[in-house]
């Protein structure tokens, strides 16, 4: 049961950050200087301009944004429940 929660956090860790990748690579087609080097403290700086980028253009939010949000929080979700039963 353990192996299978922490394949899933892995599985949902690795889906978060392919997700910050291509939103970071989104906002750079649109002309938005990005910093790959530091990508891991400005991710949240750069998934607030996605979701304001996309809202104004769209009328909505665009689904990358959910993509990272999602799994980063099934991924904590699990991580508690090992946490608590380990």
């Amino acid at each position: 049961m353990y192996t299978v929660l922490i394949g899933l956090a892995v599985i949902c860790a690795v889906w978060g950050v392919v997700a910050a990748l291509l939103i970071a690579a989104d906002l750079q087609r649109r002309g938005m200087k990005i910093s790959y080097l530091w990508l891991r403290l400005l991710i949240l700086k750069y998934l607030h301009e996605y979701a304001k980028i996309t809202r104004e253009q769209t009328g909505r939010v665009g689904p990358l944004f959910y993509h990272y949000v999602v799994p980063l929080n099934v991924a904590l979700v699990l991580c508690i429940i090992l946490a608590i039963r380990g």
